[in-house]
């Protein structure tokens, strides 16, 4: 039993690799926890419904947040809203993901990328706090970004694939890039994948001075000296398992976006302790709350929850 007033927060982040099942209260304190391997599509789902289904009986949830890696449908008009779409992952094309675990469920629910629900985390509770226009980059097995505009992710005829933004290359660099779809896009030359294409070594392995750095930190530079005369984030966070736990390179990569952005945009002032390309704050925390602060956009206040104890599945 829960008091009334208080909130139970459901959340699954799909990732390409495994999946993390979360149950939280609306502070993003979570309570329960259960991870599982991404296989495929049915089984994957069924045991990701499995565990819902669970907390369901136990005592209920107030609202659902699904982020998924993607790409995804996110157009509501669209008959194939809810799946994932040009996937390289096997067999997880058109899988209908927000089918299979939403509509057992009398809640609101909430569906995005996962590198959206990262970025809303981040504005709740991380680096981005009290922000209204940000950038959540993770740079790993590939380059995604969660574009925050005006308090939402954005839209259009899809969400946000910076990631897959072509980019000039550095002198002499004709390296074809790793990309199935755009070769040397930014995730075809800075990718987890691409680096040990390119390397014949994971990135993890690569001394701080390896060239190849260069390389990725003028991808993923100019991604972001674009974003920044597009859409005017004031803030950029970087992580992932790539330039996630190599603060120098962030460090190198805010650098560089202000060199190629000038005295053009206002950019925050040069800050040691908040620099205008940073690492997360949330960490590796960002993923698993993800999902819980998409939910919190369409959760029911709190006050107006009634007391539950046990219920069943629909």
């Amino acid at each position: 039993m829960r008091q009334a007033g208080s909130q139970r927060i459901a959340g699954v982040e799909l990732g390409g690799t495994k999946c993390i099942i979360v149950l939280s209260d609306e502070h993003g304190r979570i309570v329960a926890q259960h991870a599982l391997p991404t296989e495929a599509p049915a089984r994957t789902l069924a045991a990701i419904a499995a565990r819902l289904d669970e907390w369901w009986s136990e005592g209920g949830f107030d609202a659902l947040g699904v982020a998924s890696f993607g790409p995804l449908d996110l157009d509501r008009r669209s008959s194939g809203y809810g799946t994932v779409t040009t996937t390289a992952k096997p067999g997880w094309r058109d899988a209908p993901v927000l089918a299979t675990l939403a509509d057992r469920f009398d809640v609101p629910v909430a569906f995005d990328t996962d590198v959206n629900g990262a970025a809303l985390a981040e504005g709740r509770w991380g680096a981005a706090k009290g922000m209204r226009d940000f950038a959540y980059v993770t740079v790993g097995t590939g380059v995604g970004v969660g574009l925050i505009v005006n308090g939402a992710p954005t839209r259009g005829i899809g969400h946000c694939e910076a990631g897959h933004m072509r980019v000039a290359r550095l002198a002499g660099d004709d390296w074809p890039g790793a990309c199935p779809y755009h070769g040397a896009c930014v995730e075809g030359l800075a990718a987890g994948p691409a680096i040990a294409a390119r390397t014949g070594a994971p990135a993890e392995t690569l001394s701080h001075d390896h060239p190849v750095w260069d390389t990725v930190v003028e991808a993923v530079a100019q991604m972001l000296q674009a974003l920044a005369a597009a859409t005017g984030p004031r803030r950029i966070l970087v992580g992932g398992g790539v330039l996630g736990k190599r603060p120098e390179l962030v460090a190198r990569v805010d650098a560089r976006v202000r060199a190629l952005v000038g005295d053009y945009l206002p950019l925050p002032p040069i800050d040691a302790t908040a620099p205008y390309v940073s690492l997360p704050g949330l960490g590796a925390a960002a993923g698993p709350l993800g999902p819980i602060a998409l939910a919190l956009t369409v959760a029911p206040p709190p006050a107006a929850l009634p007391v539950r104890t046990t219920a069943s599945c629909h």
